[in-house]
């Protein structure tokens, strides 16, 4: 079943009578897929046909910690002014992290939506769109926001080992893949836990859908990312750059692994994870496992171990997507999409170990996306890909990088299996050079692949800064040349002194 359809009429302008001055489709909202009616030009797609040549719609992340407590707004005033600053600049709508911590955070019996419902009202009086991420396995890095629900933490504290733990034995804030379908919290599986969150969400916000709530990012792991996570527990899992370690020692993952093993006729190979891998900081040489020529990697044992981790990262996302697929049926008009990292140090390394050690195994047969992608398109996903502002520098060149190559590594993979693709920044740009110069000619590309979407991440204090807005707003007009209708839209200065009282609402309100 695909969850993609055609969009109805773009809501900017809506609502706010002939004093409503919005930029029209021979300016900006014509490249972020509007045309000369008003309409967006998406439209329904089969797996056997992308329609990945449309012009891509923009959004422009709320902040991580909008809501926190499940019942209230923070900073309403900066939230709604920051809204308020996206219509004027005029892209098609937001983006709102919703995180199960907060939505149910005491108890399984109970949910609390007001905050997030807060939020869409807000987004709906301004004629946006919406786009909502729902995250349901931690965000370590993201200030105020709790990492998973407290009840969830308590049933930790009697079974530790429902975490991802390293080799070291310490554990993170994320449940482990392995109990996907066991009934380790509360009598109740996490797939089950899972599903009963994107349904409250679905039955609480049923009367955004088809028209405000136009896109729903489903959370397949930390951070709302397909992956493991092998950066240092407790630590911003978006600032690491290291090879990372493999998270398969909790007591589920290695009683998984020791089955496999046995089923494969190899049974000492289930015993434990590598003895030889790389420590979170190291270098992929310092250790046998990843060692460049010669390394466990390429053994037969290294690849029975790479291809189960990977394996079991594609099962979960599998799992996970299945769920909400199930969830936003038809009745719920809405793109799904599911988020893969974008780990370029180390890639340009034989054994890719920043991405071995994620879940992204690159075999002799085939590269590390390839599953991924297949596994998309079993549910009709769009896959986000964020990283489009990545450049290479001094710093990269130390690692290994190389962020081209992987993008188009990506992209060839969903090419594959027509899987459209969808784009976001990593950090926020600070510069108005060669970051946005780039999110600009990977929206702008002429190739085939070109993203449904861009996403830039996100609003807060910074975002609205002298240092960033103006550019921010510079970027934007470098993507298109066109010309005002006088009549109908606010000239360059009263537009541009708009959007800037806006900015300086939202910073001054935050």
């Amino acid at each position: 079943m695909v969850n993609r359809v055609a969009f109805g009429p773009a809501r900017r302008g809506c609502g706010g009578g002939s004093n409503r001055r919005d930029l029209r489709a021979t300016g900006i909202g014509r490249f972020f897929g509007n045309n000369g009616s008003g309409e967006h030009s998406s439209k329904k797609n089969s797996h056997e046909v992308v329609d990945d040549t449309a012009p891509a719609r923009l959004f422009v992340g709320l902040p991580i910690d909008a809501v926190t407590d499940g019942a209230t707004v923070n900073s309403a005033a900066a939230v709604a002014a920051g809204i308020r600053a996206v219509r004027l600049l005029g892209a098609d709508g937001v983006e709102l992290p919703v995180f199960w911590s907060v939505a149910q955070p005491e108890s399984p019996d109970r949910f609390n939506w007001a905050g997030y419902r807060a939020v869409a009202d807000m987004v709906r009086a301004e004629g946006l769109s919406l786009r909502v991420s729902l995250r349901c396995h931690g965000s370590p890095g993201a200030a105020g926001v709790p990492t998973i629900p407290n009840w969830v933490k308590a049933a930790g504290a009697d079974d530790p080992d429902i975490f991802f733990t390293d080799r070291s034995g310490v554990r993170h804030d994320c449940l482990s893949f392995a109990i996907d379908d066991l009934p380790v919290l509360h009598g109740k599986s996490p797939l089950q836990l899972y599903q009963a969150f994107f349904r409250s969400f679905a039955v609480e916000f049923a009367e955004f859908f088809g028209s405000t709530i136009t896109d729903v990012t489903i959370g397949l792991g930390a951070n709302g990312v397909l992956r493991y996570p092998s950066y240092p527990p407790g630590s911003d899992a978006r600032r690491f750059t290291g090879v990372g370690e493999f998270q398969c020692y909790d007591k589920y993952m290695l009683a998984n692994l020791k089955k496999h093993a046995a089923e494969s006729g190899e049974a000492m190979w289930g015993m434990y994870g590598p003895h030889d891998a790389p420590r979170y900081h190291e270098s992929p040489d310092s250790c046998g496992f990843f060692r460049e020529q010669g390394g466990s990697w390429e053994s037969p044992y290294g690849d029975f171990f790479l291809s189960w981790y990977a394996g079991l990262l594609v099962g979960h996302g599998d799992r996970v997507l299945g769920t909400a697929s199930a969830v936003f049926s038809d009745d719920h008009p809405v793109e799904l999409s599911a988020k893969v990292p974008f780990m370029h140090w180390w890639h340009g390394a034989r054994s890719r170990p920043a991405e071995a050690a994620a879940g992204f195994y690159k075999s002799h047969k085939k590269n590390g996306y390839s599953p991924v992608a297949k596994m998309f398109a079993r549910h009709g996903c769009t896959m986000v890909v964020p990283g489009m502002d990545v450049c290479m520098n001094k710093q990269h060149h130390s690692t290994g990088s190389s962020p081209d190559k992987l993008l188009v590594q990506i992209k060839n993979a969903c090419r594959r299996y027509a899987v459209p693709i969808a784009g976001e920044n990593a950090s926020l740009v600070m510069t108005h050079t060669s970051s946005f110069s780039r999110i600009r000619s990977n929206i702008l590309t002429t190739e085939r692949m070109r993203p449904r979407h861009f996403t830039y991440q996100r609003m807060g204090a910074e975002f609205f800064s002298p240092e960033h807005f103006p550019q921010f707003m510079e970027f934007l007009r470098s993507v298109v040349c066109g010309e005002w209708d006088e009549d109908d839209a606010a000239g360059d200065d009263e537009r541009e002194m708009a959007m800037s009282n806006n900015a300086r609402e939202a910073r001054n309100a935050a």
